[in-house]
């Protein structure tokens, strides 16, 4: 597909008789990083079982199969969208702001290093999509993104909740435990401890905080 900066393949798959195009990211295709290893692939499903978890369905469903054309790599059901339409677009609609903080939010918790204006995509159906998100869940603090509109705001108490409920679970759920690393796992716990204590958007101070390109 263009724009990417790995390899990425549009592919059709089946299953029972029914059909679907979905995104193909093989690990073969990934361009090495300093920052993080291998693999990232699998932190595209770690996103996705994330926001499982916490109950926010964010990100389109996403599987990984060993058995893909160029071997092991994730599949993530293809979003039909209008691709004019992003982050920067998006929020100017009142109706979109409370999707777009559950993945602000959700940014937050996973470290996202790279969320740009075009990882919001907006089904035909109007709910927005995450997707891109296999820069996550670096120990470090690496957050770039552009969601940035909501800096100071109070937390919304439901997701909050949710939050609290995966903190004092003092656990995450086995399948993504087992694709995060135990310092990656810890510094998940922290930043959910941190949100849920400061209970407010934080405010990107200096203005580094962005990835780029924005778009």
């Amino acid at each position: 597909m263009p724009w990417s900066s790995n390899a990425t393949f549009l592919v059709e798959v089946a299953h029972a008789g029914t059909t679907a195009l979905a995104v193909y990211k093989p690990a073969r295709g990934e361009r090495p990083l300093w920052d993080f290893p291998p693999r990232l692939f699998a932190r595209e499903l770690a996103a996705y079982l994330l926001s499982e978890a916490l109950g926010w369905g964010l990100i389109p469903p996403t599987v990984v199969r060993e058995a893909g054309p160029y071997g092991e790599g994730a599949l993530q059901l293809f979003v039909h969208a209008d691709f004019e339409q992003h982050y920067f677009t998006l929020r100017e609609d009142p109706a979109h702001h409370e999707r777009l903080r559950r993945i602000c939010l959700f940014d937050l918790v996973a470290n996202n290093a790279d969320r740009k204006s075009g990882h919001c995509l907006a089904g035909p159906d109007g709910v927005i999509w995450a997707i891109d998100n296999g820069l996550c869940f670096h120990p470090e603090p690496k957050l770039r993104t552009v969601i940035w509109d909501f800096g100071g705001a109070p937390i919304p108490g439901g997701l909050l909740d949710d939050l609290r409920r995966l903190v004092k679970a003092g656990w995450l759920p086995a399948p993504l435990a087992a694709l995060l690393r135990p310092d990656e796992r810890e510094a998940l716990a922290a930043r959910a401890r941190a949100l849920v204590e400061h209970g407010r958007f934080p405010v990107n101070e200096g203005g580094r905080g962005y990835p780029w390109p924005l778009v």
